[in-house]
């Protein structure tokens, strides 16, 4: 371990390369250790409700400060819990370390409808679920997360967000590299690492700090890192972030990545007003570094910030890089799917019976996608999917049963309240138990139709209930019930 711990509970290793790094600054960082103080985050989801919208109706409850570095985002105070109010489940924010929020704030997001972003290392989906708000409804979201577990989770909160544009992918950077080159627009790489960072969050990581763990882990992002730069298309950029203050991790890292890549340049990152520039003397070679302009990354230090440990670079592929994206037959993308006579005329009958006229032609302009008896709707810019392992391949809009059509919980939370023909609006107390996955009773309506909590005057949809005139069965699901 290094030569044990400091008084600070530190591994000794660790806080002497933290005194070389912060010289005279290094007291004021060890004080952050000492006092234990954190800052507790949340981020309004634009996708359902506006941030000025959010501070308004629960600024008080939850004692919301802006964040400066994040429009949408928010300080809380953690005995508000806000993580347990009903206004969470519906999807209206994300919790979220503060300084986290900075990596997707410094993804510049492209302008039209056809362009790709991928998110590589994506769960548990707060940078998946910023994106997809800043891209609101556009283009193509991928989210890839290797571990099968983490991809559950990173799927449940894209649905609760309601972000309808992602594809959710359990695959390797490697595997993505071989079937996508050159195939997106944007990268982010929120690369695995030594979470040094995050010590104050997680103090049982402290315990786990190794020098030969850093070692690793860098080799590691190296590896992800050349992936990321096959996949991203000639002009596109890249965001690469950090929960470290490991310099191998960090400058070093980009450092590398750059002699590597020499059809990569750094740009400026536009959080990088509020935080400190990226040092070249923290790398192998600072005369080099200096030369490539490390200064323009950026380290949020939590000392001089109010979040976490973080480390951001913004990179570009120069657009006369070899173009090296395939060209898919439309069968592949999934245009090939074919329903059957009987399950076409189970889906229009719901969305003739469920959805309004604006919100059924919105679901018709997607391309569906048929994998077993569930139908997926995807965007026009799909990519093929079909051989990878996919968690979920689109919006997930429901399946075919027995002569019936039954909607999925994605395509609900999805979805405005204006979209639905009727609903069920509950006050926030009946809402809760409706989480709980009490029946409620009816009011004369037949057929599926969303709970929704109100605030402020709007209904913001929770899930389906399906009424028979007399009661409203729940089908909220069970795997998220409180």
């Amino acid at each position: 371990m290094g030569g044990g711990f400091t008084p600070e509970g530190l591994p000794a290793a660790f806080a002497a390369r933290m005194e070389r790094m912060l010289g005279d600054e290094y007291p004021q960082f060890l004080a952050g250790f000492s006092l234990g103080e954190r800052h507790y985050g949340l981020r309004a989801n634009t996708l359902k409700i506006g941030a000025e919208e959010l501070e308004a109706a629960l600024g008080g409850r939850f004692s919301l400060s802006p964040i400066p570095w994040c429009g949408t985002g928010f300080t809380y105070d953690p005995e508000s819990r806000p993580g347990r109010s009903v206004y969470h489940e519906a999807g209206l924010f994300y919790i979220q370390e503060p300084s986290a929020m900075s990596a997707a704030e410094a993804l510049a997001i492209p302008a039209g409808d056809g362009f790709r972003v991928l998110d590589l290392c994506a769960a548990p989906g707060g940078k998946s679920s910023q994106l997809a708000a800043k891209m609101a409804g556009r283009g193509l979201l991928a989210a890839n997360e290797i571990v099968p577990g983490r991809a559950k989770i990173l799927a449940q909160n894209l649905e609760r967000m309601g972000a309808a544009n992602a594809v959710v992918l359990n695959e390797s950077p490697e595997r993505l590299a071989a079937f996508f080159p050159g195939c997106f627009d944007r990268v982010l790489v929120d690369a695995p690492c030594s979470g040094e960072g995050m010590y104050r969050k997680n103090e049982i990581a402290l315990t786990e700090w190794s020098e030969e763990n850093v070692r690793r882990c860098a080799e590691r992002q190296d590896m992800i890192l050349d992936c990321a730069a096959h996949l991203l298309a000639p002009g596109g950029e890249m965001v690469y972030s950090t929960c470290t203050f490991s310099t191998d991790e960090d400058e070093d890292c980009i450092r590398r990545f750059l002699i590597r890549h020499p059809d990569f340049a750094l740009l400026d990152t536009p959080v990088g007003a509020f935080f400190s520039p990226g040092r070249a003397d923290f790398t192998g070679d600072p005369d080099g570094a200096e030369e490539m302009g490390i200064r323009k990354t950026v380290r949020v230090w939590p000392h001089k910030a109010k979040g976490e440990g973080h480390f951001i670079a913004r990179l570009q592929k120069a657009a006369d890089a070899p173009d090296l994206s395939p060209v898919f037959p439309p069968a592949e993308t999934g245009s090939g799917a074919v329903l059957s006579d009987r399950q076409e005329e189970l889906f229009a009958g719901f969305c003739r019976e469920t959805l309004a006229e604006g919100a059924a032609r919105w679901l018709e302009r997607g391309v569906f996608t048929l994998f077993g008896d569930t139908l997926y709707r995807m965007p026009a810019n799909a990519l093929p999917v079909g051989k990878l392992k996919a968690e979920r391949a689109g919006l997930m809009l429901g399946s075919f049963k027995k002569n019936r059509f039954e909607p999925a919980h994605a395509l609900c939370m999805a979805l405005p309240e204006t979209a639905f023909l009727q609903r069920a609006a509950l006050p926030e107390e009946e809402a809760a138990r409706y989480l709980s996955g009490e029946a409620l009773p009816a009011e004369g309506e037949k057929g599926w139709l969303p709970a929704v909590v109100e605030l402020a005057g709007n209904g913001y949809p929770l899930g389906w209930v399906k009424s028979d005139g007399r009661s409203r069965k729940n089908h909220y699901p069970k795997g998220l019930r409180k």
